[in-house]
């Protein structure tokens, strides 16, 4: 089988989200995002994560996309819950607004996190992953953004025809970890974007500072800029509490969660990932699942965790609804109250009076 009929039975979806065919040209000797000094996690090309494996390769690839084993989903899952989010919140309160998609209210700011409101997540509108259920806050019903926090590439996070919109109608401040803004402006060169690396920071105001912290995980928009760009979770210490989100991430050795809960303590409220995770001789070094998301709450003692990342692109092998129901047994087997770990759906928020 030559590349082009295997990268045809592989398909455009997997291409089109995980930038899947990075490796192809690993050898590539310029970075087309950014040029900085070379540090413990960025050898002057590639950004990469200290003692995490190496990229799967194309091998690899065939052998999870051609071996079976992949649930059906449904064309439609729609989501029970519709949001109308007020237009300030003093104390704090979450929203799903689908997959990884947040908007958080807290200490009167409105913060968006990975907004993604297209019907793909991917590069091109006639192929790849198609969201099973419509947004749960309706774009028209956000209120005013003053923030959005990217956390890394991949076309299920950083959807730039949605930053387009926000920018036209909000101009609210961006941040990025490093490169990203590279990947915004070639889309949206009038958007200016704050981008850090691990271990920086940004005041958004109001008492709420942005903190860039590592994750377990990769980035890529096509077939050539595998990890050029970095990729981060955020913590967002508030006059409401530490706010601590993670877009994706496997769990690793767990050190960076150690990490987070002895500079910043007992967050308040934990957003953590607990889909797209099978099969997991592939994924377990970038998708955490619901049993490691589990270990994560523990280790950082949150008093709120929030599940995402499931439920609304169909990215992986389990069905739709398997991250629920493997969380309520990890949350059984852990002895966690389930309303400490709540999967949320498209549309439904938390806050803590509610």
């Amino acid at each position: 089988m030559n590349r082009r009929t295997l990268l045809k039975a592989l398909g455009l979806p997997v291409v089109a989200v995980t930038g899947a065919l990075g490796w192809m040209t690993a050898a590539r000797s310029k970075n087309r995002y950014y040029e900085g000094p070379v540090s413990d996690h960025f050898d002057g090309v590639r950004f990469f994560t200290p003692g995490q494996p190496q990229d799967k390769g194309l091998l690899e690839l065939a052998r999870w996309r051609l071996g079976g084993g992949r649930k059906d989903w449904p064309e439609s899952f729609p989501s029970p819950f519709k949001d109308k989010p007020p237009a300030e919140v003093r104390d704090l309160r979450s929203a799903l607004i689908g997959h990884a998609s947040f908007l958080i209210q807290a200490a009167g700011l409105n913060i968006l996190i990975d907004p993604v409101f297209s019907e793909k997540a991917s590069p091109v509108s006639f192929a790849g992953p198609t969201r099973v259920n419509a947004p749960g806050i309706a774009f028209e019903d956000l209120p005013p953004i003053h923030v959005v926090l990217i956390t890394h590439n991949h076309y299920d996070h950083l959807d730039t025809e949605t930053l387009g919109r926000l920018w036209q109608r909000f101009q609210p401040k961006f941040v990025a970890p490093l490169g990203n803004d590279a990947v915004i402006r070639a889309e949206h060169p009038e958007i200016p974007v704050e981008t850090r690396d691990w271990g920086g920071s940004v005041d958004l105001g109001n008492g709420v500072t942005a903190h860039l912290e590592p994750a377990y995980h990769w980035s890529a928009r096509g077939i050539n800029d595998r990890r050029m760009a970095l990729w981060c979770a955020y913590v967002l210490t508030t006059p409401e509490g530490v706010i601590y989100h993670i877009g994706d991430t496997g769990f690793g050795d767990g050190k960076i969660f150690h990490a987070v809960r002895e500079r910043f303590g007992k967050p308040r409220l934990a957003h953590l990932p607990i889909g797209a995770y099978e099969p997991r001789w592939f994924m377990e070094p970038q998708h955490m699942n619901p049993d490691d998301a589990v270990k994560v709450l523990r280790i950082v003692e949150a008093e709120q965790a929030l599940g995402h990342h499931w439920g609304t692109f169909r990215l992986t092998d389990e069905g739709v609804e398997e991250p629920l129901q493997e969380l309520a047994v990890a949350l059984q087997t852990a002895e966690i109250p389930e309303v400490r770990f709540r999967a949320l759906r498209p549309g439904e928020a938390w806050s803590p009076s509610a």
